[in-house]
């Protein structure tokens, strides 16, 4: 059974102490479903560490375009594994773990045109704490098998499902859907998908259940 961090003070001494234990990169996966708090944990963490010395890779960079996903007619359920270039993602994070001299590009997800830029982020030598989130770190399936054993450590964000809920709700409000339609994604797509997502928990090293 995972352990559990229950504050961002412990949060931050569990990251010292994973950097402190090597003279390696550190890659820490952040996972947890959709409106968990991934993104937010791991934005207080960089900005506890420093951009000069950590960066934050999300998964959803390796978001399939809506090109492909029209093509593959899967665009209607967007963010559903298989809508991901995995073995994309999986291959970068190999390139962060055994090439940490080279600078190393990597594309980001930008909501407001529901699309990724390639080679937006930037990994440098410099940065010895990388933090990765996303939802199918833990998954054992497929491509996605590799991931756990090039993390560091995996970290399960846990919040209570309501509050989850309501998060991601408004987060899909906030990029234009009206409520009804925020709340019928919340609780269709989305939630197969964090179903599918919180079966593979038990996988991670830690529990995150900081209350807000």
């Amino acid at each position: 059974m995972p352990k559990v961090i229950s504050t961002l003070a412990e949060a931050k001494s569990r990251v010292k102490q994973l950097l402190s234990d090597t003279n390696q990169r550190v890659i820490l996966g952040i996972v947890g479903k959709p409106g968990a708090g991934k993104s937010t944990l791991s934005e207080e963490l960089l900005e506890y560490f420093g951009s000069a010395n950590s960066v934050i890779v999300p998964m959803d960079g390796f978001h399939l375009s809506n090109l492909q996903l029209d093509k593959l007619n899967r665009r209607n359920r967007k963010g559903a594994i298989d809508t991901f270039d995995a073995n994309g993602y999986v291959s970068l994070i190999k390139r962060i773990k055994n090439d940490q001299n080279s600078e190393l590009y990597f594309p980001i997800f930008y909501r407001e045109i529901e699309e990724s830029y390639a080679a937006a982020g930037v990994i440098s030598p410099n940065h010895k704490l990388v933090i990765t989130e996303g939802n199918y770190l833990l998954n054992t399936e497929g491509e996605w098998a590799e991931l756990r054993n090039l993390l560091t450590e995996s970290w399960f964000v846990d919040p209570q499902d309501d509050l989850r809920l309501s998060r991601l709700i408004k987060r899909h409000q906030s990029y234009g859907k009206s409520l009804s339609e925020a709340t019928d994604w919340a609780k269709g797509t989305d939630q197969k998908n964090a179903d599918l997502i919180g079966k593979y928990s038990e996988l991670a090293d830690f529990l995150i259940r900081i209350n807000d």
